[in-house]
């Protein structure tokens, strides 16, 4: 007898939340609600740019937990997402810290270094209550000691733009991810240009990711684009899910194939 296909699915992540984005990000997920059941994950900085810890600010922690009973997902997304790091020593890693992006964390980390960092977001989720699951380095980098790190932690998955790795032995699960780049007019453009062009490539595939940041939550165009393109997916027939939900799913059908 042959098991009926699952319908496709959706993943809504929100990217970089801490207290200081809550007030960019506050009217899209207003908006979400609206809609009805759409579970979303949010990637939660403990202190963002360190000087939001959030240790103070106790009302946005308790929205977290309200975001919690209501079905989402909190995951952890660096510690301070900036690289405080020296500097770096040759042309590639100077133009991937400098140039593609500041908040890097952990990009350059070693195994010691990753392990505290991610020990102390554990203990944050722990001391708050918060189930925990997965890791999202900043700007998806991650070094080859902060990959040794997480292979040592009671962790499920972490994920770069188009793959989730189920961990601890980073088995790779494809999940491709619509992004933007939504700093200036013109990169706003490209960005859906090259948004469409995947979503039509991507038509039959069983997951799409919306990976959201604040700055696009700052442009009408932006926002707009997201807030119509999460509907169009949802009357497509995709169904939203968290990104742990999803996954756990998943491996529970490959454990009936195999």
């Amino acid at each position: 007898m042959v098991e009926p296909k699952d319908p496709p699915s959706l993943l809504l992540v929100l990217h970089d939340i801490a207290p200081q984005t809550w007030a960019d990000y506050q009217p899209f997920v207003e908006a979400v609600d609206a809609l009805g059941n759409v579970p979303m994950t949010w990637l939660v900085v403990p202190n963002f740019h360190k000087h939001n810890d959030l240790e103070a600010h106790p009302g946005f922690r308790r929205l977290l937990s309200g975001r919690l009973a209501l079905g989402d997902e909190l995951a952890l997304h660096g510690y301070f997402h900036c690289d405080d790091g020296p500097m770096a020593s040759n042309p590639r890693d100077w133009f991937m810290r400098r140039i593609y992006t500041h908040e890097g964390e952990f990009y350059s980390l070693s195994r010691e270094a990753a392990l505290t960092r991610l020990h102390a977001g554990i203990d944050m989720f722990q001391r708050y209550h918060w189930p925990l699951h997965g890791f999202v380095a900043p700007a998806w980098l991650m070094s080859e000691g902060t990959r040794q790190a997480l292979r040592q932690l009671p962790l499920s998955y972490t994920s770069d733009p188009q793959h989730l790795y189920k961990l601890p032995d980073f088995a790779v699960v494809d999940a491709p991810g619509l992004v933007w780049s939504a700093r200036s007019a013109w990169r706003r453009g490209l960005s859906k240009l090259v948004s469409d062009q995947r979503e039509q490539r991507w038509r039959q595939a069983p997951v799409i990711r919306l990976g959201l940041h604040p700055v696009d939550m700052r442009h009408e165009f932006s926002r707009t684009y997201w807030l119509q393109t999460l509907k169009r997916l949802i009357a497509e027939g995709r169904v939203p899910m968290t990104k742990a939900r999803w996954l756990a799913r998943h491996s529970e059908r490959m454990g009936r194939a195999a």
